[in-house]
This record gives C-alpha cells, sequence and structure tokens, in this order.
C-alpha cells in the first residue's frame, strides 16, 4: 500500500471500530462483562469496542489498567 504502516493501518481500519470516546464511555460495562467470565460475550455484545481495543493502544491500556486494578487479567 504505502511506505508508512500507521498509515496502512488507517486506511485498513475495520468500519466496526468506534472512537475513543465512544469506546471509554462503555469501557467499564466491558471491564465487567470480561471479569464475569464473559470476554467472548463482551466481544459479542460490543463487537465496536473489541475491534476498538485491538486497533487502539491507548485505548487498550486503559483496558488492561481496569482488569489488573480488580485484579484480573483477560
Amino acid at each position: 500500500m504505502s511506505d508508512s504502516p500507521g498509515l496502512d493501518r488507517f486506511l485498513a481500519a475495520d468500519p466496526r471500530d468506534v472512537d475513543c470516546e465512544q469506546a471509554l464511555e462503555i469501557l467499564d460495562v466491558y471491564v465487567e462483562m470480561v471479569l464475569e467470565d464473559a470476554p467472548g460475550l463482551a466481544a459479542r455484545r460490543f463487537p465496536g469496542v473489541a475491534v476498538h481495543l485491538a486497533a487502539c493502544g491507548p485505548c487498550d491500556e486503559d483496558f488492561q489498567g481496569l482488569l489488573a486494578a480488580a485484579g484480573a487479567t483477560p
């Protein structure tokens, strides 16, 4: 595609990806579902958040931090 990996990632973005603001709005609910041993259910219930966390390092760090604060690992 191009000489820029960042540009390639942007151009290949999943259309289901929600933005950071939307992901962070419901991140606590998503984390609760994961903690209830339902990570697959969380991803099915909120596919845009799952896609976003896979693509956005800072939001995934927030997600991992919430899981760690709760004493869990994904």
